[in-house]
């Protein structure tokens, strides 16, 4: 086997990994009892899964560029993610966002 066939199995597991962890946390948001939890429950997630598809898919680029993109595409995922997440858990906090906190 090449490294090249064993760069392409290890990103295909990675993606699949990452895919698990995106069904956990559409789980967590469906059974979790308040909004906070299904917010945090949903982020941890959402990181994790979001981390294993981006180096899934570095392993399988093409070129470096393609590979640098893909790791600047997951950083600003994780920015944008954060910030979302801090937004809605302090609305959910101040009571504006319309839904119980029990």
């Amino acid at each position: 086997m090449s490294a090249h066939e064993v760069a392409g199995w290890a990103g295909f597991a990675l993606t699949c990994t990452g895919v698990l962890f995106f069904t956990a946390g559409t789980v967590g948001l469906l059974r979790f009892p308040d909004a906070l939890a299904r917010l945090h429950g949903l982020a941890k997630a959402d990181n994790l899964g979001i981390g294993f598809v981006a180096i899934g898919l570095v392993l399988q680029a093409d070129s470096p560029a393609a590979a640098v993109k893909l790791l600047i595409i997951w950083g600003l995922v994780l920015l944008a993610g954060a910030t979302c997440t801090y937004l809605i858990a302090s609305a959910v906090r101040r009571g504006q966002a319309g839904v119980d906190r029990d």
